[in-house]
């Protein structure tokens, strides 16, 4: 029975909890216990009991709340506060040279000096990316990476990760470090070899879920909706890089100016660091990189490659992003696994926009713990270059370590009755002839009542890629199709739970649960979405992102011209005509002309309009940088644009003015380096001043 002291308890929680998350650091994060396992084990039963005894002091992020609590209906989703990107590969030395080469090129047209630059590299872990949130220093929450934008609410089961600190104070008092409003640090979680091993032993034991490699042991427990299942596994978080912060002040970050440095303070602040990362010359970039292959079975933990980053922050800032990945890091992976196994048969896939896609099926084979049965092939084009045919031994490749592919054949294990693959120019779907264009590597199904494409169609359309309809996944709109029940995806709309309740393994909850997020998902679409949805051939989320925000509906969107479209960024011919093409399609207007009807039509946001009065910043380039004291930056640029200036995310050459607010970090010296015009935030005021004078229109400018 352990004793509770009755002398101000609330004390002695708070050096309890302290003690505690002290000695978790010392033994999970820095491998250095200082106290024995009994000692550890009375000082957590007092704590406990003390909790137990006085619930008014409940603390979340108490030690005691690392064994999981209640069991989750489902993972929330919830936004980054700033995108996570993925990186581009390099799988060679000379793409690895053609990474600084492009990146040097892009800092000389923008005015910016590459010289020795310094990088940061350390190891690309093979498990789940991360994000942790910290406010006011404290554990405040976790997301996975999900598609970048949005991510699953992991909270309660990253909670329970021994090395992830749950407080971060004491270590910024110990380091002499401000303690952050806010924190986001980035990373990795992982599952050691060891403990992989050690797991599926006792999976084994006791009949359970034996995982196929360390990352989807880790990726599998940290998506466990009961965070005592995750409190069980063996989890490991390293942190890898930062995305929102906030030290207060209008302080980016407490003097860090390197990514190195970066690294420095979150190791300094309690996070858990790869031993493995350093500073390096291009020129030691790939020994290192060789050096992490060669002893990459020896490490503790999965590694699939290294990642590579500029060190300078201020030429990371300068170099940004792609739609999709950083311009200043880059992940060299290591050479593709590969093994032999007969190609069994060669089948045809239809997809949703009616592209014919082969696919091998293998004898199963394992690859680096993976057992894959099926790979890619492409087209009918890689068929014949590589001269496959069923009954053929094949080298296959897991490519970048994740997507397998056929290599090539080994010829002289080929059968003596192997036959050459003749590619089907008929749907295997429906049976209609296909078609290939003109240019094109792809044969095509172009009868819309395909029911294959039909499947794929709406399997896109309800899928996060579109709509994103909780629930309602690739089986269920299978089943619907295949009962004549949705022949189109505004069929989905019309369903009812009496419509649904006849469905195999559909009980009256599923049914409502079904209708209700019909129903959410229509009220809640935006105008991106929807046109994202739609599946038009070549047509993603960032083009959808693009046409959205130019056009007011689809019905502004269906009457653009080609000359129109093309005149928007990133839309060339090519995707201005797949849009026409679909809009021109009679069986599309009656779908939309459908949704409609049933209220699903969003619109875009509205853009300020071009004043009709030329103004002296018809054109002018703004960019912002640091805190403006009575103005929002979303405010401030919608002023700029309302008066007919343009608002740009780097400084360049091209850059005619850097509002220069408290705080403004590294984009200052760049403009000021440049000769930009800077202006303050009283001389942007008084700019906007002048110019409304000069228009006699100065609550036009306002009321945006």
């Amino acid at each position: 029975m352990i004793a509770v002291s009755t002398i101000d308890p609330a004390a002695r929680l708070r050096e309890l909890r302290d003690l505690i998350h002290e000695y978790d650091y010392r033994y999970y994060v820095l491998d250095d216990p200082t106290v024995e396992d009994a000692a550890y084990d009375a000082l957590y039963r007092e704590l406990k009991a003390l909790e137990e005894a006085h619930p008014e002091l409940a603390d979340p992020n108490s030690p005691t709340r690392r064994v999981g609590g209640a069991v989750l209906e489902g993972f929330a989703s919830k936004p980054h506060r700033r995108r996570m990107y993925s990186l581009d590969n390099a799988m060679a030395e000379d793409e690895w040279r053609d990474f600084v080469t492009r990146a040097a090129n892009k800092l000389e047209r923008d005015g910016v000096a590459f010289d020795a630059p310094a990088f940061w590299v350390d190891p690309k872990f093979d498990g789940l990316a991360l994000e942790i949130i910290y406010e006011n220093g404290v554990y405040a929450g976790a997301l996975t990476r999900g598609d970048g934008e949005v991510g699953e609410d992991v909270t309660e089961n990253v909670r329970t990760v021994r090395n992830v600190p749950l407080d971060l104070r004491p270590h910024a008092a110990r380091a002499g470090l401000p303690v952050p409003r806010l924190l986001e640090v980035r990373g990795e979680v992982v599952m050691t070899r060891q403990d992989f091993y050690e797991l599926n032993e006792r999976q084994r034991e006791q009949g359970g879920k034996v995982f196929a490699n360390p990352r989807n042991a880790a990726a599998g427990s940290v998506r466990q909706l009961d965070s005592r299942i995750s409190a069980t596994r063996p989890l490991t978080f390293f942190t890898y890089a930062v995305g929102s912060q906030d030290w207060g002040d209008g302080l980016a970050g407490p003097g860090w100016a390197t990514h190195s440095a970066v690294m420095a303070g979150l190791k300094a602040l309690g996070l858990p660091v790869a031993g493995q990362g350093k500073v390096v010359t291009a020129d030691e970039v790939y020994p290192y990189f060789e050096a992490m292959g060669r002893q990459r079975q020896e490490l503790p933990f999965e590694i699939d490659g290294v990642v590579v980053k500029v060190d300078s922050l201020a030429l990371q800032e300068a170099l940004g992003f792609t739609d999709r990945a950083p311009r200043f890091a880059v992940a060299l992976k290591f050479p593709a696994h590969e093994a032999e196994t007969v190609l069994k048969h060669i089948d045809v896939q239809v997809g949703r926009t009616g592209v014919l896609t082969p696919v091998a099926i293998l004898e199963p084979v394992s690859l680096a713990g993976v057992t894959v049965a099926r790979a890619t092939l492409h087209n009918e084009d890689e068929i014949k270059a590589k001269d496959l045919r069923p009954g053929d031994t094949v080298v296959v490749r897991r490519a970048g370590d994740v997507i397998p592919e056929v290599v090539r054949v080994v010829e002289d294990k080929r059968p003596a009755e192997a036959e050459p693959y003749d590619f089907p120019h008929v749907c295997p779907s429906c049976g209609s002839d296909a078609v290939r264009g003109e240019g094109e590597a792809a044969w095509r199904c172009v009868n819309l009542a395909c029911p294959a494409m039909l499947r794929r169609g709406i399997s896109y359309f309800v899928s996060k890629s579109g709509l994103d309809i909780e629930g309602l996944g690739a089986k269920w709109v299978a089943a619907l199709i295949d009962k004549g029940m949705v022949k189109s995806p505004a069929d989905l709309f019309d369903l009812t739970e009496a419509d649904l309740l006849p469905l195999e393994r559909m009980a009256e909850k599923s049914a409502a649960n079904f209708v209700a997020a019909v129903a959410a998902a229509k009220q809640s679409a935006s105008l991106v979405k929807l046109i994202a949805a739609l599946g038009i051939r070549q047509v993603g989320t960032r083009t959808a992102r693009t046409l959205a925000g130019h056009f007011h509906d689809l019905d502004a969107l269906g009457a653009a011209s080609l000359e129109e479209l093309t005149a928007l960024p990133d839309i060339g011919p090519e995707v201005a005509g797949s849009i026409r093409e679909f809009f021109a399609n009679e069986a599309n207007r009656e779908l939309l002309e459908r949704f409609k009807g049933i209220g699903l039509w969003p619109v875009g946001e509205a853009k300020p309009e071009t004043p009709a009065v030329q103004t002296a910043l018809t054109g002018k380039r703004f960019l912002f940088t640091g805190a403006l004291p009575d103005l929002t930056r979303e405010a401030a640029q919608k002023l700029v644009e309302a008066a007919g200036g343009v608002v740009v995310g780097s400084v360049s050459k091209k850059l005619d003015y850097l509002v220069a607010g408290a705080d403004p970090g590294s984009k200052l010296a760049k403009a000021q380096a440049l000769g930009i015009t800077i202006l303050s935030p009283e001389a942007f005021a008084a700019l906007l001043g002048g110019l409304t004078r000069e228009t006699a229109t100065r609550k036009s400018l306002l009321d945006v």
